[in-house]
Formats: structure tokens, sequence, C-alpha cells
């Protein structure tokens, strides 16, 4: 099968490639001790918990137990399937993975989403062919006239669709791609036409904007009408790989410039983007023609936990950016809100003035308390209008978790409206309260039953000093170990050594396999945490874990005779009586060898 990839392959992957530095294109991570920490991208969080450890290889979030290797990280933030992670993998670090030709069964197995992302590529680079061919004439006109020159063109990788309306789709045909799996990614539509259906191109007569995802695939097009068109803008459909609601226009390419800066410029159209990017300002997102959502914030946090929204100065505008801040604030994030003079949008504004008229304006960026109270809650001069105000303010506050944020908003509001901040808190916490009733709560995995430490103290020195395995196999300690599972995972590491030898034992691999659990979260959690200790430690801790468990379950084997033989004796089965006293005294005459 296509999927199937030689373990060799991934085995050469995994010494290649290094997870401090891919998790850094997702997170921005800082050095502490032996580890690197960083807000979590798998939940919202003020204080970093997530924790990389760069020697064994692996992450754990100590907020939300999440925790892996390099490939689960991968296949949790990007949605990728294992093979899917291993490939894109293989790209970054050079290995290349041997492919053959495939039998029909196995192609119609092959991820779609793999094929959705191959076809967007092929269009991607037709439309960019076309732009710069006699046929993008009037499309590169449009792009000279919006003073967006042809190397900011070519590194964004525009397009432009011809006014035909099977243009694209022929090439699609021509490159073998189905007509279904056309219609799947969004650039082919089909509608019932008599008897039958006729299909053409989406985007006709438009300047095209690839859409990428985080990693640079393009999973999405937006299209410019170019002259009179309707709509203006049109963008890809929902599609197995795209949700415009989870993108944001231009981060995978700032995602650096984001990080260095400190915060992010967040714009409303492509354009606003690409005339901020020509003038050098490259720490800007956009989003995709919807409002902003909670995933958008979620994957903003990823990279900064600063934002400058500058959106246009319309009543859109407006609205859109106080449903933002509402956002950015129950997502944890610091933002300003900036709304340009004059009524310039930023594409107008920065060609008009310039980059440091616009950074000066960045610069002094109204806090989101300011913007609120002046240009959200604006003149109340009624007693109607202060009540509508105090109840939008109680919503709007209730979002804010950080305390010292919450507080400056209640103090502000309070003195806009003329009312006591102690009623205003009431009121807040009565808001919170109400919520929280219908909230429902889900037992976390802590709520498990606990493992016993010294059996994990055991296990774990079978992962950090696997040369020590065969000495726990002499042992014959698993058998006596009362947790199922930590029986089972050792027999699994005792097998991975044997088949694969010291050299090719993964600890971290054979820990990200165990299904969600406690065992799998305290081994991930130890490992990330754990005081690093020599050989000679893991020996006494070895034999000590060995020791204990031995002894438990002796005792454990004592009590369970006891009963027995009380049974016994209560029947008056003699024969029973004298065969459980044996058994009692040679467990006695054992343990009494184990304690010399």
């Amino acid at each position: 099968m296509k999927d199937h990839i030689p373990g060799d392959k991934v085995e050469e992957i995994k010494s290649r490639a290094d997870i401090v530095d891919l998790i850094s294109e997702h997170v921005t991570l800082k050095k502490a001790g032996k580890n690197f920490i960083g807000l979590c991208p798998f939940h919202k969080e003020k204080t970093p918990s997530f924790t990389v450890n760069r020697d064994k290889q692996i992450f754990y979030c100590f907020g939300c137990s999440e925790g892996g290797n390099i490939f689960s990280f991968l296949m949790k933030a990007n949605q990728l399937s294992f093979p899917e992670a291993v490939r894109y993998l293989a790209r970054k670090t050079g290995v290349t993975i041997p492919e053959r030709l495939l039998t029909r069964e196995e192609k119609e197995q092959t991820s779609v989403r793999e094929q959705v992302i191959r076809v967007h590529l092929m269009a991607a680079r037709h439309f960019s062919q076309n732009l710069f061919s006699q046929a993008g004439k009037e499309a590169r006109d449009y792009l000279q006239k919006r003073a967006i020159p042809e190397s900011i063109a070519r590194e964004f990788c525009l397009g432009y669709a011809p006014d035909a309306w099977r243009y694209l789709r022929d090439h699609l045909e021509k490159g073998k791609v189905p007509l279904t799996l056309a219609e799947q990614s969004g650039l082919v539509v089909s509608k019932s036409c008599g008897a039958g259906f006729a299909s053409y191109d989406r985007f006709r007569r438009r300047l095209i904007f690839p859409i990428e995802d985080i990693n640079g695939h393009v999973i999405a097009f937006g299209g410019r009408a170019i002259g009179n068109g309707e709509p203006k803008y049109l963008n890809s459909p929902e599609s197995p790989i795209y949700s415009k609601g989870k993108c944001l226009y231009g981060l995978n390419r700032s995602k650096e410039s984001i990080r260095q800066k400190g915060y992010a410029i967040l714009v409303e159209g492509y354009f606003d983007l690409l005339s901020l990017w020509t003038a050098g300002v490259t720490n800007v997102i956009a989003t995709l023609g919807t409002a902003l959502t909670k995933d958008h914030v979620d994957l903003i946090r990823r990279y900064t936990g600063h934002v400058v929204a500058v959106f246009d100065p319309d009543e859109a505008g407006t609205k859109a950016l106080t449903r933002s801040l509402e956002l950015f604030l129950a997502g944890n994030i610091h933002a300003k809100a900036v709304v340009l003079p004059g009524g310039h949008d930023p594409d107008e504004y920065i060609r008009t003035f310039g980059k440091e008229a616009f950074e000066e304006v960045v610069t002094h960026a109204q806090s989101m308390v300011d913007y609120y109270i002046e240009k959200v809650m604006g003149k109340i001069d009624t007693l109607e209008e202060q009540k509508d105000s105090l109840r939008d303010a109680v919503s709007f506050i209730r979002n804010i978790e950080d305390e010292i944020e919450r507080n400056l908003f209640i103090k502000r509001v309070s003195e806009r409206l003329g009312i006591d901040q102690d009623l205003l808190k009431k009121e807040v916490r009565r808001s919170l309260s109400a919520t929280s009733r219908f909230s429902e709560s889900k037992p976390g995995i802590l709520h498990e039953e606990k493992i016993d430490n010294v059996e994990m103290s055991l296990i774990q020195v079978m992962l950090d000093y696997p040369g020590k395995i065969p000495e726990v196999v002499q042992t014959g300690i698993l058998d006596r170990l009362t947790s199922a599972g930590l029986r089972a995972f050792g027999r699994e590491l005792i097998e991975s050594f044997a088949r694969d030898g010291l050299e090719c034992f993964d600890a971290s691999f054979l820990v990200d396999r165990l299904g969600k659990g406690m065992i799998r979260e305290v081994l991930l959690k130890r490992m990330v945490d754990e005081i690093p200790y020599d050989e000679s430690m893991a020996d006494c801790i070895l034999s000590d874990a060995v020791k204990q468990i031995k002894r438990k379950w002796y005792k454990e084997k004592h009590k369970v005779l006891r009963m027995k033989l009380a049974q016994a004796e209560e029947t008056g089965d003699k024969d029973l009586c004298h065969s459980l006293l044996v058994e009692k005294e040679q467990l006695r005459r054992e343990e009494k060898a184990l304690s010399s």
C-alpha cells in the first residue's frame, strides 16, 4: 500500500528531524533549563505549560496532558494521518521514501486530502503561469494600478483565471484528474443541464490569491473580479482540506516576523496584506472574507499573545472589530484597535502616507479598553441607554478571564456609566455564575485509577536505560505487577528490545503508541520533567523497585492465603488447610530470602 512506509525510513526521518525546530514553527518556545516551554497550541492558557524535551524528542503539556513525539505533534496540530506526517517530515529532512506503482485498490485507498492538495498545487501553478503570460496582461495591469509589484505577486504566487468556462477543467483533465476530484476540490462546479450535467470553472476572469495552510500547502483560492464581475470577491468553498473559519491569509509567510516583532497586525483583505507587505510591514495576517472565529484566535495564539486589529472604518468594519475584541479577550490575547484617520483602509493608507506613518498609528493604537469605552459604548444620554450599555458591558466583561484585565474594564466602564464598581462586579459575577451552572464538567484523565509509583519507576528505567531490559527479564518481575497496563507495556518494551536491539530502541515512539490514558500521561510527564540520573542510580532504582514490587506481591499473596485458610477451617476441610499451610510456609521462606 502507498501508506506503508518502510521502518528504516521512519527511523532515518526521526534521526534527522529535531522536535524543537519543528514545534518552533508552530509555537514560540523559550529555553527553560533542559527543556523548552511555550503556550500550548492545543488549549487556552496564560502561563506556558507546554514543554518540549530535545534529548528525548518528546513534548508534554502540563495543562491539558497532551503529549507525544514529533509525528504525533504534526498529526494533532495539522490534522494529518501518521503516513502524511511521516511524508511531510521526509520532505523537510530530505529523506526519500521509495514509491511503487499502485494497484487499483490501493489508488482508491489513497487519502482524499492528499489528492485534493495535489490538485490545488496543479491549479496554483497553472493560474500563476497564466498571470505572467500574454493572457494575464489585464490582471497584471490591475496589480500595477494597485501598486503591487511583480516581485510580491510572484512571492505570494498570485495567478489569473481567464474568462473561459472550462480553461482549468480542461487542464486538470489533461493531468488525469477525475472530474469528481476537481469538484471535491471546489475548483469545478457541476450543475444539472437538461438530461445531463454541465461542468465549468468556478474562477473566471479573476485575479487569483492562493490560500496556504501553515505548512505552505495551497488549500484554497480567493478570486478578485477583473472589471465589473459579481461578486467582487469569490473564495473556494469548504473542502476536505479547507475551512475558512480556521485559516488566516499570509500566516505561513508572516509567522517568523510575528515572532520577532512580538505582535501580529490583523487586517481584513488580501490587498490590505499585500500593500503592507510591499511597504515592508511583514508581521501581518488577514481574515478570508469571514468574521474572526475562536479557531482563528487559537491559531494566532500559537505565535503571539499580542494583536493590533486594523479594520475598515465603515459600520461593518466597526462591528467586526468589536466582535474580534471579544474573541481576543476570551482567548487571553492582548489586543489593540486601530481605526485609520481619514476613513482610509490599510491598503489606501499605507500607499498614501507610507510605512512610517502607518507604524506611528499602530504604535499609538488604543487599548481594547479605550476603544470599547469610546467607540462601542458611545454617547449615553438617557436612562434606557445606560441600562442597555450596562447589559452589553456585562456580556463583554464576562469573557475576560484575566482578573487584572477584567477589573480594569470594570473600573473604566463604571466610571463611564456613572455607577458603583461593586454593583458592576456583582452583575458580572451573577452572569458568570449563571453560565457555569449550565457548563458540563468532563472527568479528566487524572480521575482514572492510580498507578503504583514503584511499578512506574521500573518501567521508566526500562525506557531510559533499555540496556537494563535483559536484567528485568531475568527477575521475572513483570508477572508480579499489579497494573495490567504496565505489565502489557513492559512486555512490549521487551519485545521491541529483542526485535530492534539497543541501537534502534525508541522510547518516545513506544510511549506515543500507548492509547490515551494515565500510563501514557504519567510516562510522558516523567520523561520531560525528570531529573537526569546516571546508570549507577538506574541500577539502584531497578534493584529497589524489584524488591518493593516483590514485597507487595508477597503481602497480597499472604492476604489471599489467610482468607482461604479461614474459609477452609470454617468448612472443616483438613486437606485444603494442610495444603494452604504448606504454601504459606513456602511463601514465608521465599520472602525471607528476598530480605536477606
